[in-house]
């Protein structure tokens, strides 16, 4: 039971190092990271590399995706345009995968993150903004390799190779075929959905596959169940958003749940494929502790190698059809009818994956606020000038009705205002979030 609190425990650490090193990059980039994703989608090809990038950089596809969904709930891009940077998102999350592949697996972290512990501490102190943040990134980074060596070395300490128990597990699960990889891609996704981080997920699967309980088909499954329910934040982001952001997230939905139908018909051979790039020989059956060694990093690799070819294929097979698939989303998501009263049309949905996105979208809602408020203030002038008194009447009743809904309406945005001064924000969007508020 202590063995595995402690593996829960190293998740946690692995986990909110993702999170602190994304938040810690988001907020040194500042609003140059949204101008980027903003202005370089106006062709397909710039939005793939512009999503690519993004999600690379901060080390988290979810952020990439919500942010997107953002700018097209703000109207600052199309569907059309948020179609590739989705995509692109999803090609760029594989880089998360091969670090720790790489460095996690193949080199010894554990007594390499503590001079980076030091230094991030030390940036973190000091005065200037900019330097603060990427220490708060150094931090991050740290926590994410302690957090994924420690979760390995706990792996080692249980013997997960030796337990029977494990081993059975996997053995009576493995044999039914088609329904096997089917159960796990499920349980990856419920596993991804549970936790809202694909990375933790990647890991606890590159180190059952590196230990060799887990076989390498069953692992692949779990990658690719992976890949749905990663996509569930950005749906959850979405729900009571516009339309045109709900049709976003369902572009990324149909986009990863299209890649796993194909490779589930050639899962086998494309398997091997990728396999055999990498070096791997699925059947191969290590007998001396070095070619156990070498096995385990291998494995590592082909996991990192099958998510990174999954992704760039399925993007190959669908840039080319934005415009059908545009076309079959907005079937699906119907545009709804907007009435005249006023409503909260962009943050209702609570606040979003970061305090900087979230600023953005209430300074979008207060721009609506502003219109909406001066169209009620233009029928004075008439309201003086009506003599008839039946005429007077109807027209005052619809300004006092205005008046109480931008009184909720202002309530409404002053409340998350205060949600969002709480988050950790760069010093230009604390100054922005003052001006807001006044």
């Amino acid at each position: 039971t202590l063995m595995i609190l402690k593996m829960i425990g190293c998740l946690a650490l692995l986990m909110f190092g993702m999170k602190t090193m994304s938040e810690g990059l988001q907020k040194l980039t500042g609003g140059h990271l949204r101008t980027v994703l903003g202005t370089m989608t106006k062709h397909r090809l710039g939005g793939l590399i512009t999503g690519t990038a993004v999600t690379a950089a901060v080390q988290s596809s979810t952020a990439t995706t919500v942010m997107t969904v953002s700018f097209v709930n703000a109207g600052l891009l199309t569907l059309r345009q948020a179609i590739p940077v989705i995509m692109g998102a999803n090609i760029g999350t594989t880089a998360t995968a091969w670090l720790m592949s790489i460095f996690g697996f193949q080199f010894n972290m554990s007594s390499v993150v503590w001079p980076f512990f030091a230094l991030g501490i030390v940036l973190t102190y000091v005065r200037k903004n900019s330097v603060k943040s990427f220490g708060e990134f150094v931090f991050g980074f740290s926590f994410m390799f302690l957090g994924l060596t420690t979760l390995r070395e706990n792996a080692v300490a249980m013997d997960l190779s030796h337990n029977q128990t494990i081993i059975d597990f996997f053995a009576s699960t493995g044999g039914y075929g088609i329904w096997s990889t089917l159960l796990f891609l499920l349980l990856g996704g419920i596993l991804t959905m549970c936790v809202q981080s694909s990375a933790a997920i990647m890991a606890i699967t590159l180190i059952l596959c590196s230990s060799g309980v887990l076989p390498i088909y069953q692992g692949i499954a779990l990658v690719m169940g992976e890949n749905i329910g990663t996509t569930v934040t950005s749906n959850l982001a979405a729900l009571s958003a516009s339309t045109q952001a709900r049709r976003a997230a369902l572009a990324h939905m149909l986009f990863n749940i299209f890649g796993v139908v194909w490779v589930l018909i050639l899962f086998h051979p494309f398997v091997n494929m990728v396999c055999h790039f990498v070096g791997f020989d699925p059947n191969f059956v290590p007998q001396t502790q070095e070619e156990i060694a070498q096995a385990g990093i291998r494995v590592t690799y082909a996991l990192s190698g099958f998510h990174t070819a999954f992704n760039l294929c399925n993007v190959l097979l669908l840039i080319w059809f934005i415009k059908p698939m545009e076309t079959l989303i907005c079937k699906i998501i119907k545009e709804k009818e907007d009435g005249e009263d006023f409503r909260i049309k962009f943050i209702s949905g609570g606040l979003m994956s970061t305090a900087e996105l979230s600023l953005f979208e209430a300074r979008k809602e207060i721009n609506v606020f502003a219109e909406r408020t001066l169209k009620m203030f233009r029928f004075l002038p008439d309201l003086l000038k009506i003599k008839n008194e039946e005429d007077f009447v109807k027209l005052f009743a619809r300004i006092e009705k205005y008046e109480g809904i931008s009184d909720r309406f202002e309530i409404e945005i002053g409340e998350y205002l205060n949600k969002v001064s709480g988050g950790r924000l760069s010093i230009e969007s604390k100054t922005m979030l003052q001006c807001m508020q006044k």
